[in-house]
């Protein structure tokens, strides 16, 4: 095993050797703009009960090590820097170089095209914080640090805490010296700098005073909506107060919109970075404001859960992320416009969870991790949306006010510290009255997915895999004016695979009704034959979302064909008036149709005839007019027989009502051309000059390697697949282009290689460039023995690029036993 690949033991054993740990960072970012490299110095203080220990580093090299004033030799091995003749309490000064970033892991350098500017920011999670100085590099060993970072004076330089002092040298650089944080992990350390665009605000509770900055580059800083973010900011910040009754504890509160990042956004307590996505230049919807606040309240949430208290390895990464994603709705709810955010939650998140959950290699909440790379690949739909669904399910068994009582509890006594599983198990189980380990067993410490369903015949409410749950049914029959309503829900407690029920007769009998457990839903018959028939007759937004996350759910385990589910889609989407709801099923029906569906090519044209009609259809302005904007472009791109639609509509001889098309809208547009052949790398050259951006250089790489044409897709799979240093964001430009359109043939001839190439990807590129060729290249042929082969041939193989192929070998597999219900309905 690379010493790169931190284990659990490793670090245990270090973490009985060193503590107090207290740093001071010193970086030279004054030549960003033109080198490779940058300057590192850690000065580190710390307590140690044996003579050596080790510290972390990936970088250009390491140059320097002194410990207490005495010089050692350098002992490096491009991971791990060994320190000797240590004393009980230490002085460490390393000197070492690091390298900037192209893939979001480390110190990340981005050069935007529309002005030319640099710009930096940093990204750690779960363990690159060692890519820009020397550490070390595990949660559980917290300490403060001090920040010293010299860049060009002109620059914005931002940290975890506010700039104490700037001193400026002739050359025209400036170092700024940061205050010392609380202690915190290395991880949720950061750094930002560049000539980024800034909007700033405050937050007053009594006698606290919160700075607030909202940040972007500058080329974007037109299209920066500050005055939302601030006030979703506000309203989160007032609801936490309230909530957990311990004071934000990190001063300032910026948040960075920064460019090429692989995640959605990443906790650094008085510095939160996110997708710049979230800094809408192209028109957007509700939905999408929604989710910017949901992602803004989760990376507040983590401000309590995670940075005031951090789990202790990553086996309780659920200690944050399963509670910020349940608090990111509950919060939406509770304090912002967004009241709504749980019919979101329902279809997308717990989507996802359903999906990885059903995967062989799923696991628990509490999983078990044992080094590094597992940890890296365990930010997935267990740990953030199934962990949210089990919390919320939590908050029913329990009550809300015993859940955030216990939180108030566990804050108080594990503050700038760490945690375990029976930390918070303890802390929540005084208020709630009972001990709560049987429910953590069944919970958070087992896998899978429990399916309910109401049996009409037996009168009997059924759950495979039986848990202890709490949930809601509702019993819905017409109204005077055909609505389907109910009463009251009936609440019940169950614990068995049956539990006899008897409900009144009505016309749908919904399991879950209020998404209040985890856990998938079918309809009874009579009730699946009345919502096929009447769904929009279901006046409530929550109740439409489960009746539709069942259908899914169905297709996706092949139990209802895919033609069935799109034939739904095409009778009850155009009257959805939700638009989370709208823009779920316009996204699920596109996966049934390339994916699941028998007839592809007769169901595709009916699926983009159906969006070319509601587009045309939809009230000007509309979200709907939006969401099925981007279904046509999307179902376009697999589908030719529309080429001259789009072509009317980039020329202006076709134009939609209330649609005027920005730069991204006409971007999807011309996809679809290149996708199905009927434009070029010339024509797009010229597009590309209307739109120099760093969006626009992601979509014209895209655009180009979409085009069927044989030496198109060889040079994209050399740019690949070569020694060349791609950044994030242009490898899943590529990916993207090289595997769309309507076809794999032209394609297919790489399939050899992929296999031959997937331990190369994974001992030669960072994690994330390799899980995005390992995933984004997986061949979706109509088989699955060659990935078969591979695993068997393979045993050996790191069992994190393991686990990716297994489980694209699973969504494939998945996807044939789709096909197969399909061609026989």
């Amino acid at each position: 095993m690379s010493t790169a690949n931190l284990t659990r033991a490793e670090t245990a054993d270090r973490a009985r050797v060193v503590s107090d740990v207290r740093y001071d960072v010193a970086l030279d970012l004054t030549e960003a703009r033109t080198r490779a490299e940058f300057g590192t110095v850690t000065t580190v203080s710390f307590a140690a009960t044996a003579s050596s220990t080790w510290m972390d580093f990936l970088g250009a090299g390491v140059d320097r090590v002194i410990v207490n004033d005495h010089e050692q030799e350098v002992e490096y091995d491009g991971a791990r820097v060994l320190l000797r003749d240590l004393g009980s309490r230490n002085t460490v000064r390393i000197h070492a170089r690091g390298s900037y970033s192209r893939t979001g892991e480390g110190l990340h350098r981005f050069v935007d095209p529309a002005d030319g500017e640099t710009y930096l920011y940093t990204q750690y999670e779960p363990a690159d914080a060692r890519r820009v100085f020397v550490n070390f590099e595990q949660p559980d060993l917290k300490g403060p640090f001090v920040f010293r970072v010299s860049a060009p004076d002109e620059w914005t330089v931002l940290s975890n805490e506010r700039a104490e002092s700037t001193t400026t040298d002739d050359a025209g650089s400036s170092t700024r010296v940061f205050a010392a944080t609380q202690p915190i992990s290395t991880y949720i350390t950061a750094v930002v700098a560049g000539p980024y665009h800034r909007a700033t605000s405050e937050y007053r509770r009594g006698d606290l005073t919160i700075e607030l900055g909202a940040w972007c580059r500058a080329s974007l800083g037109e299209h920066l909506d500050h005055d939302d973010i601030f006030d979703v900011t506000r309203a989160g910040l007032d609801f936490f107060h309230d909530a957990f009754e311990f004071p934000y504890p990190f001063g300032k509160y910026d948040q960075v919109f920064v460019p090429e990042y692989n995640l959605g956004a990443m906790e650094n307590p008085g510095c939160v970075t996110f997708t710049e996505s979230y800094v809408f230049r192209s028109a957007a919807t509700r939905a999408q404001y929604a989710r910017r606040a949901n992602t803004i309240l989760h990376e507040m949430a983590h401000m309590w859960f995670g940075d005031l208290v951090t789990m202790q390895w990553w086996d309780d990464l659920w200690l944050k992320e399963s509670l910020a994603d349940y608090l990111g709705a509950y919060a939406s709810v509770a304090a912002t416009r967004f009241t709504d955010a749980w019919v979101s939650f329902a279809l997308r998140r717990k989507a996802w969870a359903y999906s990885q959950d059903q995967l062989p290699t799923t696991h628990p909440v509490v999983a078990d991790i044992v080094d590094l790379e597992a940890a890296k690949l365990n930010f997935d739909g267990i740990t953030y949306a199934k962990g949210a669904s089990v919390i919320k399910q939590l908050g029913a068994f329990v009550g809300d006010e015993a859940f955030f009582e216990g939180a108030r509890a566990y804050f108080r006594a594990r503050a700038f510290g760490t945690a375990t599983l029976r930390d918070l198990l303890d802390a929540l189980a005084a208020p709630a009255g009972r001990s709560l380990d049987d429910w953590s067993a069944a919970w958070l410490e087992t896998t899978g997915v429990s399916t309910v369903l109401y049996d009409r015949t037996r009168g009997v409410l059924t759950q495979t895999d039986p848990r202890p749950q709490r949930l809601d049914i509702a019993c819905l029959s017409p109204d005077e004016n055909g609505h389907l309503v109910d009463a009251e829900p009936i609440s019940v407690h169950i614990t068995d695979a049956e539990t006899p029920l008897a409900l009144p007769d009505a016309a749908v009998i919904l399991p879950n009704d209020g998404d209040l457990t985890y856990a998938k839903v079918r309809l009874d018959a009579r009730s699946m034959e009345a919502t096929m028939q009447s769904l929009d007759r279901i006046p409530d937004d929550l109740r439409r979302a489960l009746v539709w996350s069942s259908w899914w759910n169905a297709t996706r385990d092949a139990e209802l064909p895919a033609q069935t589910y799109v034939d739904l889609a095409v009778r009850f989407a155009p009257t959805e008036s939700h638009p989370a709801v709208l823009g779920s099923i316009l996204a699920d029906t596109a996966v049934a149709v390339e994916h699941y569906a028998a007839d592809r090519d007769g169901v595709r044209r009916r699926w983009t005839a159906t969006a070319a009609e509601q587009l045309a259809g939809a009230p000007a302005g509309s979200d709907a007019q939006l969401e099925w904007f981007r279904a046509f472009s999307a179902a376009a791109s697999h589908d030719p027989s529309h080429t001259g639609r789009v072509r009317a509509l980039l020329s202006g001889a076709d134009a939609v009502d209330g649609l005027e098309l920005d730069a991204e809208q006409r971007w999807g547009l011309w996809f679809a051309l290149s996708a199905t052949g009927h434009t070029d790398e010339t024509e797009l050259a010229t597009v590309l000059e209307s739109d120099r951006t760093g969006a626009g250089e992601v979509q014209y790489a895209a655009a180009v390697a979409a085009q069927p044409v044989a030496a198109v897709k060889d040079a994209t799979w050399a740019a690949l697949t070569g020694s060349a240093a791609l950044s994030n964001e242009r490898v899943g430009a590529l990916i993207r282009g090289f595997t769309a359109g309507p076809s794999r043939a032209l394609i297919e001839r790489f399939d050899e290689q992929y296999y031959a190439l997937l331990e190369t990807f994974w001992r030669e590129r960072s994690i994330e460039i390799a899980r995005r060729l390992v995933i984004g290249l997986f061949p979706s042929a109509a088989h699955s023995g060659d990935a078969d082969r591979w695993l068997s041939g393979h045993p050996d193989a790191p069992a994190a690029l393991r686990r990716c192929v297994i489980e694209q070998r699973d969504h494939l597999a998945r996807a044939l036993a789709a096909r197969s219900l399909s061609a026989q309905a």
